[in-house]
């Protein structure tokens, strides 16, 4: 896989995924090239960074009720005025960023697990909702977003007035 193609887990973890195909080709020097490829330059600003970085993605809950879809996602860390919630009657987009102060030094860290910076998530949607009825509340780190279902088989009558 291209380097801009890798999984948020091979990022995260530093791994290298390796086809079978590939593998045959890959030798000891191309690993180790591909390996110091992945070491941040210190002279790198942090805005070329970010512009070269992919987008986490989010991990969500989405269940069904008699009446609405129902998303759940984590968000510890986020201030609200970061989420960016787009709905249409299909689909579902959160966009965010979680916005580190970098107070301590990078060879200080034992383990650095957590997840910074931008992440987004586009979720299609098992049944059209009424996209004007959608309401989102986060709490304790918790987005919870319910989207009223389209109930296609509610029926009205409509009288017919004389003129």
């Amino acid at each position: 896989m291209a380097k801009g193609g890798r999984s948020f887990f091979e990022r995260l973890t530093g791994t290298v995924n390796v086809d079978d195909s590939e593998e045959e080709a890959l030798d000891e020097r191309e690993v180790s090239q591909v390996a110091s490829d992945d070491v941040l330059d210190e002279s790198v600003s942090e805005d070329s960074i970010e512009e070269n970085d992919e987008e986490g993605q989010l991990i969500v809950d989405v269940y069904n009720t008699p009446d609405e879809i129902v998303i759940k996602a984590i968000v510890a860390g986020v201030k609200p005025d970061n989420l960016d919630i787009s709905i249409t009657r299909d689909m579902v987009t959160i966009r965010g960023k979680r916005e580190e102060k970098r107070e301590i030094r990078e060879e200080d860290y034992f383990y650095q697990e957590l997840y910074w910076g931008a992440f987004s998530r586009t979720i299609l949607l098992p049944q059209e909702v009424e996209v004007g009825h959608a309401m989102a509340n986060e709490k304790h780190g918790l987005l919870t977003i319910r989207l009223p279902k389209i109930d296609k088989e509610k029926q009205t009558k409509l009288k017919v007035r004389g003129s």
